[in-house]
């Protein structure tokens, strides 16, 4: 496939800019409860080319479906473009003087796969249109910006999680990042030297994440944290956990925090390992983050257990699923030189399954935003 940058049309174009998907190494659900994250960007990408008009109106051409969409500053717009018009929105909330312009989009991020395709269209909007605008805003400060226009644009009750990896994630690194503070870490992640490798299997069970199943687990959360008395799950200490359970009336409601805490503590956990160089010991721990997500979160489906099953079998370090859930993609960390066997196995098993087959591929941790035109 050729990269997004190589299929957005020719011009020409005011500037160009270029956001990655992400995978999520570790710490599902964790981001709208305060938690930590430890994600990395894809080398896939969305790329936005921009030509600026002299009018207050943007127009939005997809390269893939070839459909455009125009609307005005008071303009509500549905479908996969509401997430171009909730950038333009929420700059201008922001009281950002946003030019009109006239936007083209081409993207190798797999859609509906989990790996953060709104995000990456949105971040690279966003900085398409600041640099149209001549606005030199901090990196740190757009993540919050594109998860606003997610949450009240678009309707997607999503943490900040997506939109950081998108936006700061470096290449050759995971990026640790505390969803209360912002605070961020670069996390060496050169598994190459290892021997290892990151094998990612999209499942291809769709899922969306306007779904009421994510909102219904967002829901459950903040009651849980009102009923502990905490300003979020992630002031539950780990050795608490017992305890804080055993306030807990509802059976649902339990698994949901014992879920949240444990993944808090599996992300600082996988972070101490890497920090170690010991890229090997986190994957029990992915492991343990799958079969929670599984058991106690209940977001897997039967196509990303299989992989996950397979992998194992096959002799993965460790494999879990990452994303939102009911569906998507999963992670193996494998022997470098054993991911054409582990895909094999994936694909076996799916075979004997009767899943649809799946689609793998290895990857290797990106550059966050960047201007490419």
């Amino acid at each position: 496939m050729n990269s997004a940058v190589e299929r957005l049309p020719d011009g020409p174009y005011d500037a160009v800019w270029a956001s990655p998907g992400r995978v999520n190494l570790i710490g599902e659900h964790t981001d709208y409860n305060d938690g930590f994250v430890l994600p990395f960007a894809l080398p896939h990408s969305t790329v936005v080319g921009a030509r600026r008009l002299d009018r207050p109106e943007w127009t939005v051409t997809s390269e893939q479906t070839g459909e455009t969409v125009t609307f005005g500053p008071q303009d509500k717009v549905d479908g996969w473009a509401s997430y171009v018009a909730g950038v333009v929105w929420v700059l201008r909330e922001a009281g950002h003087d946003v030019p009109g312009a006239a936007l083209t989009v081409a993207s190798d991020v797999p859609f509906g796969a989990g790996l953060s395709s709104s995000a990456a269209l949105e971040c690279a909007v966003m900085a398409v249109l600041l640099d149209l605008a001549g606005i030199d805003l901090p990196m740190a400060l757009r993540p919050r910006l594109a998860q606003r226009a997610e949450n009240e644009y678009v309707g997607a009750p999503t943490g900040v999680m997506d939109q950081s990896a998108s936006t700061l994630c470096r290449e050759g690194h995971a990026l640790f990042l505390d969803c209360r503070s912002l605070a961020t870490e670069q996390v060496p992640f050169d598994l190459a030297a290892q021997g290892l490798a990151v094998l990612v299997v999209d499942s291809r069970a769709p899922h969306a994440h306007v779904s009421g199943e994510y909102a219904a687990r967002r829901r459950s959360c903040e009651e849980a944290a009102k009923i502990l008395d905490v300003p979020a799950l992630r002031d539950i200490d780990p050795a608490g956990l017992p305890a804080a359970l055993e306030r807990l009336d509802d059976e649902v409601m339990r698994k949901r925090v014992r879920h949240v805490v444990t993944e808090d503590q599996r992300v600082l956990d996988t972070v101490e390992a890497l920090r170690a160089g010991d890229a090997r010991a986190i994957g029990p721990l992915m492991t343990a983050s799958h079969a929670s997500m599984r058991d106690d979160y209940e977001i897997t489906v039967p196509q990303v257990d299989t992989v996950v099953t397979a992998a194992l079998a096959a002799g993965a370090h460790g494999a879990r699923m990452t994303g939102g859930g009911f569906g998507g993609c999963v992670l193996a960390l494998v022997d470098a030189d054993r991911c054409g066997e582990v895909e094999a196995a994936v694909r076996g098993a799916f075979a004997e399954a009767g899943f649809t087959p799946p689609d793998a591929f290895v990857v290797t941790p990106a550059e966050g935003t960047r201007k490419v035109g």
